[in-house]
């Protein structure tokens, strides 16, 4: 038997209310705490990948060409993180960013709006932004083992390698001649 037209528009407005219910075998006090560490992480990819757009976008200079392609190769490994990241939130049961809104929300990485920003403190800004990322990563990394979340713990593992791999280049790009760490 077909249904009529106001019954599907029903039905409809029916699903549109139901709880985004996804089966886990986590507790729902595991569920939140990995939804809400991840989703700050999130915001901050989300921050770091548009910054780093940002300074590729405006770079200027003797190295233009060399740290305009390595800010384009780094924004594309950021926003390669971001669906998996809003996976692994939805795969255990949480909910994911919303908006832009939400993002600015919820980012702990500082925006730069400035007009002109000089080419090695623009790598600076992004090597300090990467590291504390990492350190994020590895808070984040916490709360998933403590909930026993293997499956996004390995992937923050790769995501902290990668960051890691992204703040040494920045380091050893805008590296002066006799500098050392910092």
């Amino acid at each position: 038997m077909k249904k009529s037209p106001a019954k599907n528009i029903q039905d409809l407005k029916l699903r549109q209310k139901a709880p985004l219910a996804t089966p886990t075998d986590l507790k729902a006090a595991a569920t939140k705490d990995i939804a809400a560490v991840m989703n700050a992480v999130l915001a901050d990819v989300f921050a770091l990948y548009l910054k780093t757009k940002n300074f590729h976008w405006h770079m200027s200079g003797p190295h233009f060409r060399d740290y305009h392609l390595l800010l384009d190769e780094q924004a594309d490994q950021v926003f390669a993180m971001t669906d998996p990241i809003a996976e692994r939130i939805r795969k255990v049961g949480g909910t994911t960013l919303k908006s832009i809104g939400h993002i600015a929300r919820t980012q702990r990485l500082l925006d730069n709006d400035a007009d002109y920003v000089e080419p090695l403190d623009m790598l600076a800004e992004l090597r300090e932004d990467n590291k504390t990322l990492a350190a994020r990563l590895r808070e984040a990394h916490n709360v998933c083992e403590e909930h026993r979340d293997i499956a996004t713990a390995s992937l923050i593992e790769v995501w902290i390698d990668e960051t890691e791999r992204r703040t040494w280049f920045l380091f050893e790009a805008s590296r002066q001649r006799g500098a050392t760490a910092i």
